[in-house]
């Protein structure tokens, strides 16, 4: 099958998978795709860190699979999650694979792609805001300014157990004109620090820790390279995304330390 058939419009008849990038958090960061993608839906499996609100979208009788993945917390297997996916397509259904933020950045995307692709099931991919954007946005940064950072590395805070291949050299990561982003850090965050002034970081490189982005309940932390362990200590278990480099410089004369911002304008 020709990848751009995976575009085209599914028969109601047919099995067919969207993976949908349900955005940062705020209900109305989903995309117009991603909304009609759920209001077809006859059964959805939904992320943990994909706002709940968003399944009042499906039409009655829509069937809800909870399938989230949380550091430390009992996780659906992917495995499992892949089997649901193929065998709700092969019985007819139009299935929903919601995901928080966008579903190739982190998402484990590739594996579910593989078993859609091996099981000849039709699928489309919808983007979504991923949350290294939004983090910016609620901060009020450029990831790429202008005389400031041509690169925006994103990076996982945590490697796969069973990664191949060498692991990631975190020190050759964060370079001059390069911001970097960093999913799923909270817990490494002291360790990464650490790692990039071994690897000649000055101390008072600036950082920003953007928790719950979009949302009302959204926290900014400010500090540097030299403070970022205590930065994160009491927030290692909440949804946040961390940005290291110069673009973040700005946020220290608004808020040195914790901020709470001003619930976004969107909200409600």
């Amino acid at each position: 099958m020709s990848p751009l058939m995976f575009n085209r419009k599914p028969s109601p008849a047919a099995g067919y998978v969207w993976l949908v990038g349900a955005g940062p958090g705020a209900v109305d960061l989903i995309t117009m795709r991603g909304r009609k993608a759920l209001s077809q839906a006859d059964v959805v499996l939904h992320d943990d860190l994909a706002n709940p609100e968003l399944l009042q979208i499906c039409p009655a009788g829509c069937e809800f699979l909870y399938v989230g993945k949380r550091a430390g917390q009992h996780s659906a297997p992917q495995d499992e999650i892949n089997r649901l996916l193929v065998a709700h397509a092969r019985a007819g259904r139009r299935v929903v694979r919601l995901k928080g933020g966008d579903p190739t950045v982190f998402g484990r995307l590739g594996e579910e792609l593989q078993a859609l692709r091996s099981a000849g099931i039709a699928f489309e991919v919808v983007p979504g805001v991923t949350a290294a954007c939004a983090a910016a946005a609620a901060a009020g940064v450029s990831l790429t300014q202008r005389g400031l950072a041509s690169a925006a590395v994103f990076v996982t805070g945590h490697e796969c157990a069973g990664k191949a291949g060498p692991a990631l050299d975190r020190e050759a990561l964060a370079q001059p004109g390069a911001t970097l982003c960093v999913y799923m850090g909270t817990r490494s965050l002291g360790a990464l620090a650490a790692q990039l002034l071994a690897g000649g970081h000055a101390p008072d490189t600036p950082l920003l820790i953007v928790s719950h982005a979009s949302l009302p309940s959204q926290t900014i932390r400010t500090g540097t390279l030299e403070s970022a362990g205590e930065l994160a200590c009491d927030i290692t278990d909440t949804p946040a995304l961390i940005i290291i480099g110069a673009v973040t410089a700005p946020n220290r004369a608004i808020s040195p330390g914790q901020s709470r911002l001003q619930e976004p304008a969107h909200a409600g």
